[in-house]
């Protein structure tokens, strides 16, 4: 208790300047945590919906069955892509019937779709991960900028009194010591989360395309039109 009643008595009486710094720094660690543990259960969310899409998908029900499914997991980035070229094939079975379009056509405007929307959601699953970037690559300046400032009331505090006592330094050192080490405690966690989901993000990014593929495979076994032949075997029910 007196350690900390030690270290908040010091900040308190710390300069106006070398306050600001401090307080600025623990609101962006608060940012930090607060995106940290919204991101953390938002791709949890993603992972376990993707798990349940995929296990839709791979029972070979239906694109209908499995758009239905996609529905009702908005959570689901995988679910979302699937909907993204499922509308789009529903499109494409509409124009075939004014006028046949060759099998190029509804690949390359199905792989486009399904393009976009990956790029869709890892946009969103990417949001708000910048500011740890921005955090952690601030909050070190930040702190040495309180640091710096510390330092020069110390050297303020010996030219007024004419005296270099650690009882004439020690107020100064300590501000700039504090406000290193909170702009390390901000820094360090905004740092290790940003890599952390940024690989995560990675990951996802290679499953949805794995998935992309899948779904263009199977959609070109079902649906897609043979030269042979201007309808297609199946319909996007």
């Amino acid at each position: 208790m007196n350690g900390h009643g030690g270290i908040l008595s010091m900040i308190m009486g710390s300069g106006p300047m070398v306050q600001f710094v401090l307080f600025s720094l623990i609101f962006f660690s608060v940012l930090c945590w607060t995106i940290v543990i919204a991101k953390a259960l938002r791709f949890r969310q993603a992972r376990g919906g993707n798990a349940a899409f995929l296990d839709a998908f791979s029972e070979g029900e239906s694109l209908g069955k499995c758009g239905k499914t996609a529905r009702d997991l908005p959570e689901s980035p995988m679910a979302q892509v699937y909907l993204a070229g499922f509308e789009e094939l529903r499109r494409l079975q509409e124009s075939s019937k004014a006028r046949p379009l060759e099998p190029g056509v509804w690949l390359s405007t199905l792989e486009r779709s399904l393009r976009k929307g990956i790029q869709e959601e890892i946009a969103s699953l990417e949001r708000r991960l910048p500011i740890l970037a921005t955090i952690g690559n601030s909050a070190p300046f930040i702190g040495l900028f309180g640091t710096v400032w510390g330092i020069m009331r110390s050297f303020s505090e010996i030219g007024l009194q004419g005296s270099a006592s650690l009882a004439t330094v020690a107020p100064g050192i300590s501000e700039a010591l504090i406000a290193t080490a909170t702009g390390l405690a901000a820094a360090i966690p905004s740092v290790i989360a940003f890599n952390f989901f940024m690989s995560a993000l990675s990951r996802m990014e290679t499953e949805l395309q794995g998935f992309a593929g899948d779904f263009m495979n199977l959609v070109e076994r079902r649906l897609v039109p043979s030269k042979s032949s201007s309808t297609p075997s199946e319909k996007a029910d």
